[in-house]
This record gives C-alpha cells, structure tokens and sequence, in this order.
C-alpha cells in the first residue's frame, strides 16, 4: 500500500507522463502534415524537345497555391518539357498506371490528383507514372492533339521501360481527372491516331491502355454539357464543327476499346454529370465492358480528399477492384 508521500509522487509522475505523451501525440500529429518528399526518378517524353514547339514563347513554372493550414496544392503551367515522374510500389503486382491530372487544360495539378493518387495507387502494388503534359493553348502546332501526343508517347515510354520496372507491358492503365480525363478518354479512342513522326523504337509499341479510368471527366464539346474552359483550350486552333466532334470522345467510340471506368458526383458544379453518363451511353452502345459509378455527393476535384463517411471514399477500393477483374 502506497504511503501518502508515495500516492502523491505517483500522482505527479502520471501528470508528467501524460503531457510528456501529450507533447509525443502532437509532435507526431505535426509530423504528418509535413509531406513526403517528391520522387526524383523522371522520365523525359522528348528528349530533343517537343514537336512543334517552334512557336512556344511560354515560361514552364510550378506555382504554390496551398492555402494556409490546408494540404500541399501546386500546380505546372506551360508546360515545356512533357515528362512523366516515377512512384514505385514496395510490393509491385506487376501492373502500372498513367496518371493523368486535370487543370483545365491551362495547368497540371500535381497534388492532389498526381502525387497523392501516385502514392495511394502504390499500396495496392501499381507501379505509377504522373504525366506531365503540354498545353493546346501555349502554341504548340499540333493544338488540341498536343496533349494526346504526349500521352500516346507516355503510354509507349511506359510499355518500353515495363521489364525492367517489373511490369507487364500489357498491364498498363490510365487514370484521368477532370481535364485530364478528357485527355485519358481521348487516348482511349484515339490511341492509334497519327499524332506525331515516330522517332525511336518506343513508337513502335501500342499506345492503346489495357484499362482506362475516367475520374469526374470532361468528356465533351457540346456546348449543351461541356466544360467551357477546356472546350476553349482545346478548339484555341481550330473550332470547326468537325474539330469540335474529333475532340467529343463519347462520339469516337468504337467497339473493341479496352475497358472503361467512369467516376463522377451529381452535385459536380464544375463539369456537369451528364459527360461521364454521355461516355458511359456510348460506350455500353459499342459493347465496351464498362462500369460507372456517379455519387449523389463529392462536388468536383476531391481526388482522395474526402472524409470516410462520404460514400463517394469508396471509389479507389471499386477502381482496384474493376482493374483487377480485368487482369489489372
């Protein structure tokens, strides 16, 4: 039996105990909003620069728009030097995905649609690659079909490199948002375009992804449903009618596509609803295997921002398993 003089300094220790694992407790709190380091492996799209970048005058930046207390944002405008940046898994399960994030087709966002998607897509073992791409409206002489030539060269760079990554090259999917979702559905049906000269044995392998996944995308021109900024940005060169209809995935489906997974919330006020459902009609309408799944809540851009009572948090659980039922 503790004494008096024994309770009270045991009392006293527990006190210290306490706040000395209350200082632990915030410390580590603390810790975890430091975020991780960027990844330093790099590949480059064109290593004599870009096609048709003769006219290009625009100064390739990244720009910090994180707000005060709020989680890491940035964001590359203009866009110089196209590449695509390396996540390796701990465990990889011999599958990769292009990442491909929005920004309107003025910016690429890094944050939250490439490195933190990179990041959570490597637990379940995928060997990610971010793509960093060129904008249409920055001059380039292929215009609206500058993007897709970095993604079908980004596609077949990552089909080249697949052995000794330890992947399969015929495992490789795409993952786009947002912006970068039109540009991922536009690859998917236009993978066999001919965007740009080939210039080594890389262009020699398909850029068609075994998987595509289409994460509240802009999908189409229809000014009905579109997404006005990016239909600008796209149709800067060329707004023809019939550009504007190259440019519409949901109207170049095709029956032999791969499979397609659509993402989507109703109360997106950014990009309306109705493009993932347009691209989902069309491709049921072709036989191309597809799943979508629209929640009633999730607004536009929440990539893995989310708190765990939204339904909506169940998406990267559904993506991995539609990869998986087909052989990703």
């Amino acid at each position: 039996m503790l004494n008096r003089r024994g309770a009270l300094a045991a009392f006293v220790t527990g006190v210290l105990g306490s706040l000395a694992g209350s200082k632990a407790g915030a410390a580590t709190m603390e810790q975890s909003k430091t975020p991780p380091a960027d990844p330093t492996e790099v590949i480059v799209l064109w290593p004599n620069g870009a096609p048709g970048g003769e006219g290009v005058t625009a100064e390739e930046a990244i720009v910090d728009r994180t707000a005060p207390g709020g989680p890491r944002d940035r964001a590359q405008v203009h866009t110089r030097k196209p590449t695509l940046v390396v996540f390796r898994p701990k465990t990889p399960n011999g599958a990769a995905v292009m990442l491909i994030p929005g920004g309107g087709y003025e910016r690429v966002v890094l944050d939250k649609e490439g490195y933190e998607t990179a990041r959570r897509l490597n637990e379940s073992g995928y060997t990610c690659f971010v793509l960093f791409y060129r904008m249409p409206g920055d001059g380039w002489a292929a215009g609206g079909d500058a993007p897709l030539q970095d993604a079908q060269r980004g596609v077949r760079l990552i089909r080249s490199k697949a052995k000794a990554m330890g992947f399969s090259p015929d495992r490789v999917a795409i993952m786009g948002f947002s912006a970068g979702g039109h540009l991922a559905a536009n690859l998917t049906v236009r993978f066999d375009a001919p965007t740009y000269a080939p210039i080594d044995a890389a262009d020699q392998l398909p850029a068609k992804p075994n998987l595509s996944a289409l994460v509240y995308p802009v999908i189409s021109t229809d000014q009905a449903i579109a997404h006005a900024g990016s239909r600008k940005q796209l149709l800067v060169k060329d707004a023809s009618p019939e550009r504007a209809l190259e440019l519409s995935p949901e109207k170049q489906v095709r029956e032999g596509l791969s499979p397609v997974f659509l993402l989507h919330a109703v109360d997106d006020k950014t990009v309306p609803v109705e493009n993932t459902i347009a691209m989902f009609t069309a491709l049921k309408a072709k036989a191309v295997p597809t799943e979508m799944h629209v929640f009633e809540e999730g607004g536009h851009g929440f990539g893995l921002r989310f708190t765990s009572d939204k339904p909506v948090s169940a998406w990267p659980g559904l993506f991995v398993a539609f990869a998986k039922r087909h052989g990703l």
